[in-house]
């Protein structure tokens, strides 16, 4: 018999295989990192809490393991911008879970087409509220009343399901914000990145360096095309030929879907291998020792450590 030759594939069909191949390898590493090291963001944040209550009862500041991953967390995102965010931040991987469980729900069961969504003007106006939101904290930190925030914070709840904890007495209202994030996440991409995440309006305002930004050539696009648009789950209008928005999450989601492959990174630029440069970026995020305990000693240390911190700072 003669073997039957496969015919090669169009070009929209190698994008599309590529788009797949794409989103399967961003699954697995927020798996990955949603395994080892939930409580990255945690850290982060708890290091910008020590930050500000040294400062508000003027102390000088310690380089605590808080406070490294902090510093850590903005020196990768000065050079690979958003990657954490995008990657590697459990909270935003649950996120993702979330919205892609709520649109396999709304096609199955109620079959919607489309997604619901929000507005895009209420998305635009909504992102705004993370920097009131951190200005508020950084105000409670300074003034040392930290204590009005005993559990209430949504952030610690997640933090102690992921480490098999439950949650002690008094923490309705965190449990509760909790909720009513999850249910937020069902009907918008990204609901607690975009608009309630204090990290992100820290990350949003940090200068990222020129090279480790997408980059647009927008001279070979197609007229009224706009697939990065639709794509982008924080709604930029990628009309700059540099992206330069601190919004951008760094899914690079406008890369996977633009039909001229004509958005990239410097990384991207340079390799062809669509893989290679994520999972460089990846491992290298993996091996920085900036979490004070080694991200390998696995998750149940640094959460120790995040909830020993918890209940110092607890009346």
């Amino acid at each position: 018999m003669e073997k039957t030759q496969t015919k090669p594939l169009t070009a929209a069909q190698q994008r599309q295989r590529n788009k797949k191949r794409r989103t399967w390898l961003r699954a697995g590493i927020q798996l990955f990192f949603f395994v080892s090291m939930p409580g990255a963001f945690v850290a982060g944040f708890s290091g910008v809490k020590q930050l500000f209550l040294h400062i508000g009862a003027g102390e000088v500041l310690s380089a605590d393991s808080f406070t490294l991953s902090l510093l850590g967390l903005c020196g990768f995102t000065l050079l690979f911008d958003r990657f954490f965010c995008g990657y590697a931040c459990a909270f935003g991987s649950l996120g993702d879970a979330v919205w892609a469980l709520s649109g396999l729900v709304q096609k199955k069961l109620f079959h919607r087409k489309k997604q619901l969504r929000l507005p895009e003007r209420a998305v635009l106006l909504g992102q705004k509220v993370k920097y009131l939101l951190l200005a508020g904290l950084v105000a409670l930190y300074v003034t040392r009343q930290e204590k009005l925030l005993t559990g209430a914070s949504p952030w610690e709840v997640f933090s102690r399901l992921t480490a098999l904890r439950l949650p002690p007495e008094g923490f309705g209202v965190g449990i509760g914000l909790l909720v009513l994030i999850l249910l937020g996440m069902a009907v918008q991409p990204r609901f607690f990145c975009q608009f309630l995440c204090p990290m992100g309006a820290v990350f949003a305002l940090l200068p990222v360096l020129p090279f480790a930004r997408l980059h647009r050539q927008s001279d070979g696009c197609i007229p009224g095309c706009n697939a990065c648009k639709q794509q982008c789950p924080v709604c930029l209008k990628l009309e700059e030929n540099s992206l330069r928005s601190g919004e951008c999450i760094a899914c690079e989601a406008c890369m996977g879907t633009c039909p001229k492959q004509n958005i990239h990174r410097w990384d991207t630029a340079l390799c062809k291998c669509l893989w290679l440069p994520v999972l460089g970026k990846a491992l290298l995020f993996f091996l920085l020792p900036v979490f004070g305990i080694r991200p390998t000693a696995g998750m149940a240390k640094l959460h120790l450590a995040v909830l020993s911190s918890i209940k110092l700072t607890s009346p």
